[in-house]
């Protein structure tokens, strides 16, 4: 009899069309680059220098992280690092839920959070986006959602892939909304560094909004373009902020995954990566402009690293994604991966090198228009 596992794990494991697709076409034009990295980013040659200190040869650890780390950040008092966003959300799932709590997710957006709400036994509830010229908050689905186990509400701000900021007045609605119903706000604002577009409008974050117990998290794998150093944040604001922090820093005290020397580098780090973003962002508003000036009609896009383009109705969004692929060496992201509500979508990283972006947009149009 085989060792059962657990529930948590109850996933399909199963490859999608477009992943044995791959298999067998290597793409020439990849529009799915996410990892800075491999992206042809030019980094400073001095970087690697911050990992000198001889303090690192020492270990004294702070649950919270070291003091000069988390002054680098001047982020509040209530910081905490981690060693992803992905763990301070298993952080933020175990401080605020029992098993079989629930928390409010934004659709479309990034596939992540089911997986991490999961392996916490927490449930996912998804309330949605809305679209016209311009993505909004949908707060009569928000509201539709809530049940006397939620926990929390997530907000992406700016969101990925649609890229939209929440609204100042959307963020007083939505903070008051968390205060009467005694839940937090969870504010992922790891793309807030990415502006493609001036508005006066916008929340610039959702952290010390003054109504609700609210959360923030950040990291070095998008503010300095640096996903290998493993480096994030988290930080507590509002009513109850004290106490939370509390309870986090017992919950980091117990799993201690920060690494002394990426944090006695992180302000040399933060320093090099105003350098590492200011490329990121010549180059994603470069292919934005590439893409506003072809014929895709892309969808308004805000902030972060991606955009959305509809698809003709004679394929679905996968097998326009496989066709691309397969006939014009160029790789995409159907809608669906991101739970979009309805087909006919294509998701493009702008974090592509510029040429290859442009090749690969004059690829998806000659594919349309054959």
């Amino acid at each position: 009899m085989a060792v059962p596992f657990s529930h948590r794990l109850d996933w399909s494991i199963a490859t999608n069309r477009l992943a044995q697709a791959l298999t067998l076409h290597r793409p020439q034009f990849d529009l799915t680059a996410s990892n800075p990295t491999n992206a042809g980013i030019d980094y400073p040659a001095g970087l690697l220098n911050a990992f000198q200190d001889p303090r690192s040869l020492h270990y004294n650890p702070d649950p919270r992280g070291i003091e000069s780390a988390r002054a680098a950040l001047n982020l509040g008092p209530h910081t905490l690092l981690a060693a992803s966003t992905s763990e301070a959300y298993s952080w933020l799932f175990k401080l605020l839920c029992n098993p079989g709590d629930a928390i409010l997710v934004p659709r479309p957006s990034y596939p992540l959070f089911e997986f991490l709400a999961r392996l916490e036994s927490v449930e996912v509830i998804q309330y949605s986006l809305r679209y016209a010229e311009g993505w909004w908050l949908d707060y009569d689905s928000l509201e539709r959602q809530l049940t006397p186990n939620t926990r929390a509400i997530l907000f992406v701000n700016p969101n990925n892939p649609t890229g939209n900021y929440l609204k100042i007045a959307e963020l007083h609605r939505l903070a008051a909304l968390c205060a009467g119903n005694n839940i937090a706000l969870i504010s992922d604002e790891v793309f807030a560094d990415y502006p493609l577009t001036g508005d006066q409008t916008r929340a610039t974050t959702l952290g010390d909004n003054g109504e609700c117990l609210s959360f923030v998290l950040g990291g070095l794998s998008k503010t300095a373009g640096l996903p290998q150093m493993k480096a994030a944040w988290l930080t507590a604001s509002g009513p109850g902020a004290g106490e939370a922090a509390k309870r986090l820093e017992l919950i980091a005290d117990t799993y201690l995954s920060v690494a002394t020397p990426v944090q006695y580098a992180l302000p040399t780090l933060l320093k090099h990566g105003a350098k590492i973003r200011e490329q990121i962002q010549d180059r994603t508003r470069a292919n934005l402009g590439t893409l506003q000036n072809s014929h895709l009609r892309p969808l308004r896009v805000e902030g972060g690293w991606y955009a959305i383009i509809p698809t003709p109705r004679t394929r679905g969004e996968e097998e326009w994604a496989i066709h691309l692929l397969e006939n014009e060496r160029t790789l995409t992201q159907p809608g669906y991966f991101y739970d979009f509500e309805s087909d006919g979508w294509l998701v493009l990283s702008l974090l592509t090198p510029e040429a290859d972006f442009a090749a690969g947009i004059a690829a998806i149009h000659r594919a349309f228009t054959a």
